[in-house]
């Protein structure tokens, strides 16, 4: 499988991003350890988590970093692989948290969690709006040159927050971020095309969206309010459940049955064509929904399929 460079960095990964959310959550330990075997068996290295995953089952957070630390350790391949978490988590007297106190403390809380003395790619999870960027870039500055970090990230950054941090790390010599993780997929464009996509062209950003799959909805397993039972994320798609939404599921139904595959991994192909995006991230629970990740990256849609898929989700 041919790996993409994560830009200004010496990372290369494979062209899907697992999404390590569910771990601890819709899937134990074990089945965790089973769908992690699974998907590096196949040629795939790259793993995403966060400090929080998944704080809505105990309040807390940290279970996901812990089932891929404890699965590291166990198959002994911490070096095979391109890990990322991110930091951010809320704090009571601080709400969403990036000052240095809380970087310094929680890189150290995750590196114990992963069993690993670096971290590939951290991210700014959330942006409490109250640090100064100088703050935050200085605290992952620190990090770096200890070792135990390699390269930083943003997630949920507005626009003006992400600018100004590229202007302090280029006026105060510190890091910058090398990736940009958006809320992007054929549900969900306007966002990241008319406000992000400039900015990653402008600093020359790798992308891995988020909810590449619109939480299921873009597999075609949602068709009407009934379907919402299916699985646990069942009622987060029915804001999709409209007129757009429909001809959107239309347009993956011709396209997937053109090359004989799911929705799914057209929905993840048509993200993989466009330029900007390095590697979707997506999750999945099943071999099936593995299947639709490891089809995604050997399929090349024409440019007629692609014309279709943008028109129906305009």
């Amino acid at each position: 499988m041919k790996k993409r460079n994560i830009k200004n960095t010496d990372l290369s990964v494979a062209p899907v991003n697992f999404g390590g959310n569910i771990f601890g959550w819709t899937l134990d330990e074990k089945q965790s350890f089973e769908i992690l075997d699974k998907f590096t068996y196949a040629g795939f290295n790259f793993i995403d988590t966060a400090d929080t995953y998944s704080w809505w089952v105990n309040g807390k957070g940290g279970q996901s970093e812990e089932i891929i630390g404890k699965w590291m350790k166990s198959r002994n391949n911490r070096h095979n692989l391109i890990i990322s978490t991110k930091v951010g988590s809320e704090t009571k007297e601080h709400g969403f948290d990036i000052s240095r106190k809380h970087i310094l403390k929680s890189v150290d809380e995750s590196l114990q969690r992963l069993q690993t003395d670096h971290i590939d790619l951290y991210y700014t999870h959330f942006d409490d709006h109250k640090t100064p960027v100088e703050e935050t870039l200085s605290a992952y500055d620190e990090i770096i040159k200890a070792g135990k970090v390699r390269y930083i990230a943003a997630s949920n950054l507005s626009t003006e927050r992400l600018k100004a941090s590229f202007e302090a790390a280029e006026k105060n010599n510190l890091p910058k971020y090398v990736a940009l993780q958006p809320h992007y997929n054929l549900m969900e464009r306007e966002g990241f095309e008319k406000n992000y996509a400039p900015l990653v062209k402008q600093f020359d950003l790798s992308v891995f969206p988020y909810w590449s799959l619109a939480a299921g909805f873009l597999t075609g397993k949602y068709r009407n309010e009934t379907d919402f039972t299916k699985s646990q994320r069942g009622e987060g798609v029915r804001k999709y459940l409209n007129e757009k939404g429909l001809g959107v599921l239309r347009a993956l139904d011709q396209v997937s049955a053109k090359y004989n595959t799911t929705q799914g991994s057209i929905a993840l192909a048509w993200l993989l064509a466009n330029p900007l995006i390095t590697a979707p991230l997506v999750s999945a629970t099943s071999e099936s929904q593995l299947e639709t990740l490891f089809n995604a990256p050997n399929l090349e849609l024409s440019s007629d399929d692609i014309d279709l898929l943008n028109k129906a989700s305009q």
